[in-house]
């Protein structure tokens, strides 16, 4: 199947800002049963573009706006090529002993220790007992179950929580949205010491989908490490094994190494995020203009001085609904 995707992410400023500095993760990956096959990125006002691929592959997006301005409108558009994945069968799937001897032939201790949003706490450690969680059966049965464990424990509730939102938030109150779902299942697959990976992108919702997450909006889910098969997307949003219909855009440790967008502005000034996501079909041609939802508004927000050494200190962030 071939997707056309489209996502529009605008940022408005009241009064206007000097400079804005900012990089997107937006380009879907090319890999395993994926490929991109074009991919353009449009800028309001226009400014040169530079690229290059972080640490774990992902392309990254980089431009400097410095003439005033109270708007920046990011349009990206990509064509995918989805083939469907291989379904993962437990007959062929490793045990525990494969796992600790892939574990200790590869290099994958980035994917097994804490990060800034999967960090074991209390609530965590409460959760993990009342799943019974343990190494038992094998890796890709048990990854099922908690998959399956974590769709049937959280309502899906937009808003509920923010992009920074700790990851107890979540597991107090037992909801949250796709970014807190990925969190949570990563740090109890972390827990278990199998590798796991947080993957932002695209769901196409199909007609027939009983999809939970929006069809607006960016999605997450994770990618955990079984041996004999491989890298295998488990969507705990959805309750879905396999990724056919999710389009790739970038993987991490967390929702911190890849945002949709990072920035910071030289300014005081109150802003305004939305954003528009669509996913169809290639043959089906997308709207001409996406009308983009309002996001995050932040209230008079002061950046002075050099914008590197303030760059971690500020940022225009999109959360994944």
């Amino acid at each position: 199947m071939i997707y056309s995707i489209r996502h529009v992410t605008k940022f408005r400023y009241q009064p206007a800002i000097r400079e804005s500095v900012m990089e997107v993760r937006m380009q879907p990956r090319s890999e395993a049963n994926q490929r991109c096959l074009s991919f353009r990125l449009d800028l309001k006002p226009s400014a040169s573009i530079m690229s290059y691929r972080d640490f774990l592959g992902n392309t990254v997006h980089h431009f400097d706006i410095a003439a005033t301005h109270t708007e920046v409108k990011v349009t990206a558009q990509a064509v995918v090529e989805l083939q469907p994945p291989m379904v993962p069968r437990e007959s062929e799937a490793g045990d525990w002993q494969d796992l600790d001897a892939l574990i200790a032939a590869e290099d994958h201790w980035e994917m097994l220790l804490p990060s800034r949003f999967v960090r074991p706490t209390r609530q965590l450690e409460a959760l993990a007992r009342e799943f019974h969680l343990e190494r038992k059966g094998n890796p890709l049965e048990l990854l099922t179950q908690l998959n399956q464990a974590i769709y049937d424990g959280f309502a899906y509730v937009p808003n509920s929580t923010k992009v920074d939102s700790p990851i107890d938030e979540a597991l107090e109150s037992r909801q949250g949205v796709c970014q807190d779902f990925a969190h949570i299942m990563i740090a109890l697959v972390r827990y278990l010491r199998i590798p796991c990976r947080y993957v932002s992108g695209y769901l196409f919702h199909g007609a027939d989908s009983k999809d939970r997450s929006p069809e607006s909006a960016t999605h997450a889910w994770v990618d955990a490490l079984v041996p004999r098969i491989g890298w295998v997307a488990f969507d705990p949003t959805n309750n879905l094994i396999g990724a056919q219909r999710h389009i790739r855009v970038a993987v991490g440790r967390d929702y911190a190494d890849v945002p949709p967008t990072r920035g910071v502005y030289k300014g005081e000034a109150d802003s305004e995020l939305s954003v528009a996501v669509t996913v169809v079909p290639s043959d089906v041609p997308p709207p001409e203009e996406l009308v983009p939802t309002l996001v995050n508004r932040s209230l008079a927000i002061q950046t002075e001085g050099n914008l590197e050494e303030r760059y971690e200190k500020q940022q225009q962030q999109q959360q994944q609904q």
